[in-house]
């Protein structure tokens, strides 16, 4: 199987969930040649412009497609909050490959994130008494995505085109529904696209058909009886995601200078005062406290100034672990990094991956949308 993702951190989450279900998998930025299992590849096309998006998805896939004589089966990873160029990609991966029609299903219900009579709603806990309420994802803080604002809940009125190019968006409240969507439409014809709920409930229904590795004890790895727990002891953490809360570890903090995160691209002195409390302490957090400006050329600028910071640090100090929050940024410092292929060690929690990189150094990515939960 194939897996294609627009992001990083959705990609380590397949990754991670195939991992945890016994079965052989790879995760791979950019171009990469099938093998055995499962293949996870990040395109980072959610960065992109649409045209640059739909370029991207036909190189990466059509040789795969070709490569497997037309055998292969694909599945698209598409986040769970409604990012992306989510019409187009499907499109461009279905000319592709010959998928007939693609069904959408975004819906993450063991998270809270439901469609229901064709509404997207997350649950939040509001109010003074803490109640959880279903949430229109246009009310909660996706509305202020810097890229892809949810200015509607409606799935139709965000994706106006879908069903004219062949793309059924049905409802999904539970497992159950999920379940049935796959029943409905496992035809051989039909591309899935969707969060990682759907993927989970697809490799169960199809892994007669994927090669399987040993299984473990537990389908999910302990922090505790598995490798160290996530520690702030020789560890760079970048919060990177606009949706990031950053969390008090008790290690040194260095936040984006006012004037870099204005448009200034001479990082050198952020550089020196970074790498002095990195060097003195064996371990530092990144931050991006300023959060008013949006619009894509912001968000480039962004995540280029951090992965260079990341870069110049691990150069000068390998850590133990890097830990990186939103997606973006994580693929933008790997790059960096020149870290192409990762080794996937263990999911900690669902959406949080631990992966080693080829120089050692544990990389553990969460997207921004996801909770720590009790990690820390």
């Amino acid at each position: 199987m194939i897996v294609i993702a627009d992001d990083i951190t959705g990609a380590a989450e397949m990754a991670g969930i195939a991992h945890s279900h016994g079965f052989l998998v790879r995760l791979v930025c950019g171009c990469a040649t099938a093998t055995n299992g499962i293949t996870v590849i990040a395109t980072d096309t959610r960065s992109m412009t649409e045209e640059e998006a739909v370029a991207e998805t036909r190189r990466i896939v059509l040789p795969l497609y070709l490569e497997g004589d037309g055998g292969r089966l694909f599945f698209k990873k598409t986040d769970s909050a409604l990012r992306g160029h989510v019409v187009a990609e499907l499109s461009a991966l279905m000319q592709a490959t010959g998928y007939q029609r693609a069904v959408f299903l975004p819906a993450n219900p063991s998270k809270g994130r439901i469609i229901r009579n064709g509404i997207y709603y997350i649950k939040e806990v509001r109010g003074q008494r803490s109640e959880v309420r279903e949430v229109p994802i246009h009310e909660t803080a996706f509305s202020y995505d810097p890229e892809f604002p949810a200015t509607t809940s409606v799935m139709k009125e965000r994706f106006p085109d879908a069903a004219q190019k062949g793309i059924i968006m049905p409802d999904a409240e539970s497992t159950a529904d999920i379940r049935k969507v796959i029943a409905d439409y496992d035809d051989g014809k039909t591309l899935f696209a969707g969060a990682a709920d759907l993927f989970e409930t697809y490799i169960e229904v199809r892994g007669e058909r994927l090669e399987v590795r040993e299984m473990s004890e537990s389908k999910y790895y302990s922090l505790t009886s598995h490798l160290s727990p996530l520690t702030p002891k020789s560890t760079l953490f970048l919060c990177g995601s606009t949706q990031s809360q950053p969390l008090d570890l008790g290690i040194p903090v260095t936040a984006m200078p006012l004037d870099i995160y204005n448009g200034n691209n001479d990082i050198t002195p952020w550089l020196k005062e970074a790498e002095s409390l990195y060097t003195q302490q064996g371990s530092l957090m990144i931050t991006i406290p300023h959060r008013h400006r949006t619009g894509k050329e912001v968000a480039i600028h962004l995540r280029k100034m951090t992965a260079r910071l990341i870069q110049h640090l691990v150069e000068k100090q390998q850590p133990r672990q890097l830990i990186i929050e939103g997606g973006a940024s994580a693929f933008a410092t790997l790059q960096h990094l020149g870290w192409n292929e990762l080794e996937v060690v263990s999911q900690l929690a669902p959406g949080v991956i631990k992966t080693k990189a080829p120089n050692g150094t544990f990389v553990i990515m969460k997207p921004g949308s996801y909770p720590w939960g009790s990690l820390f």
